[in-house]
């Protein structure tokens, strides 16, 4: 499409077009993470009206997990294929009829193939295919661009699990999943008419720089320096980021099934209990547009460094916590070190292994190593269903991201020489 496409602004007289991608991956994300991180307000519905127990419940965030890990290796490569126009928009209808249709749900068996199976492949085209596509608009203000996009899922989750509440106590939990599962629908596929593969297919260059030559804008040439997928899967550095990347994910997703569970149970009252997720989707918020930007600054790797020390600092406060003010201290903390963290992931693949192929990449990494995301909450349920608490799950979450930190500090980014031998 050429740069005077409807829509496209290309000179510097107008505003760039990779803001109107950044602006429309933040309200995808804004709409699909927070409808996700309602699940807890959900949880303590189903719970209360079934008399499921708490670990069979969590199996269908852990199923929802694994599935929605798992497909993102498939969204990020259709991303790079098909551009995430489409990705997002079948993405967008998965997602809202399987919302809906848990309005329906009467055995435990129904949740786990609405919400863990239908619903997660709607899901596993939010995270790669938006923040992989913003990473290809940017070089220079990536870690900014990046942390942007990714806020919409923080105040998603600081925004939407209050709605939920209301709505459920309201309507009943039947036609919240209604109302939610119909906004997703027709916002996500409406949003999707926005999103551009990257700026060489609209005739513009990163960061709104001057366009290249047109014959320097064949996928060849934007590839010049980039890594090809197999030379990235034969690298010493795509494993140890696998290794950084599910050591901070395995345990991530435990905060926020059952933190509203916990205070509950420490006596806290509904309403308040579910703030708790909210004030850590807004520490989120913070997190991403803070350290996202001073990545672009100190680097990626201190500022991972950085957000992982944090989020294992705060699953130790977790194990301490056992009053209303402990748990929204804790909960600020992780909030702001996972937001760091998640905005970080698809900054640094793009930076590590080139923009050509950002989408495959930082899916299969998501897709490995983001599943085992999927332990994480059916581990804590059992955990708790056998000791009365969540003590030891917060002792193993921080330990996993110990053994992040650890595997971190022994990375090192490729030198140039070596990604044009990738391509060579």
């Amino acid at each position: 499409m050429p740069a005077g496409s409807p829509g496209v602004r290309p000179g510097p007289g107008g505003v760039f077009y990779g803001w109107t991608v950044v602006a429309a991956a933040f309200l995808v994300l804004f709409m699909a993470y927070g409808t996700q991180y309602a699940f807890g307000v959900f949880f303590a519905a189903l719970v209360d009206e079934f008399g499921w127990s708490r670990a069979s419940l969590s199996g269908v965030f852990s199923l929802y997990a694994l599935v929605y890990s798992g497909f993102a290796l498939v969204a990020g490569r259709l991303t790079d294929r098909w551009g995430p126009r489409t990705v997002i928009a079948i993405g967008g209808a998965l997602l809202g009829l399987g919302l809906v249709a848990m309005s329906g749900v009467g055995s435990l068996w129904q949740p786990y193939v609405l919400y863990g199976t239908v619903a997660a492949l709607g899901m596993s085209t939010a995270y790669v295919p938006c923040n992989a596509t913003v990473a290809k608009w940017f070089t220079r203000r990536r870690g900014l661009a990046v942390g942007l996009a990714s806020a919409g899922g923080s105040l998603g989750t600081f925004a939407l699990p209050p709605v939920a509440h209301f709505l459920v106590s309201r309507l009943g939990w039947r036609w919240a999943y209604v109302v939610f599962g119909t906004a997703i629908f027709v916002t996500l596929n409406a949003l999707a008419v926005l999103m551009r593969r990257d700026p060489e297919t609209v005739g513009l260059a990163p960061d709104g720089d001057r366009p290249a030559p047109v014959h320097d804008r064949t996928p060849a040439a934007r590839g010049a320096h980039d890594w090809t997928i197999r030379r990235a899967l034969r690298s010493r550095a795509f494993w140890l980021l696998f290794g950084v990347f599910a050591g901070t994910w395995t345990p991530v997703f435990i905060p926020l099934v059952h933190l509203v569970p916990m205070a509950r149970g420490l006596g806290i009252p509904p309403l308040l209990a579910a703030t708790l997720v909210s004030a850590l989707g807004a520490a989120a918020l913070v997190g991403r547009l803070v350290m996202g930007g001073a990545s672009d600054r100190i680097g990626r790797r201190g500022a991972l460094a950085l957000a992982l020390a944090l989020q294992t600092a705060a699953f130790l406060g977790f194990v301490r916590a056992s009053d209303l003010a402990a748990l929204y201290a804790t909960a600020l903390l992780f909030g702001f070190s996972y937001g760091a963290a998640s905005t970080l992931f698809p900054a640094t693949v793009a930076d590590v292994f080139g923009r050509e192929h950002a989408g495959t990449l930082a899916g299969l990494l998501f897709a490995t190593a983001g599943s085992m995301a999927a332990l994480g909450p059916v581990v804590a349920g059992f955990i708790y269903d056998r000791a009365g608490d969540y003590r030891l799950a917060w002792w193993l979450s921080a330990g996993c991201n110990l053994l992040a930190l650890l595997l971190l500090a022994s990375f090192r980014a490729p030198a140039p020489a070596a990604v044009d031998e990738a391509v060579a």
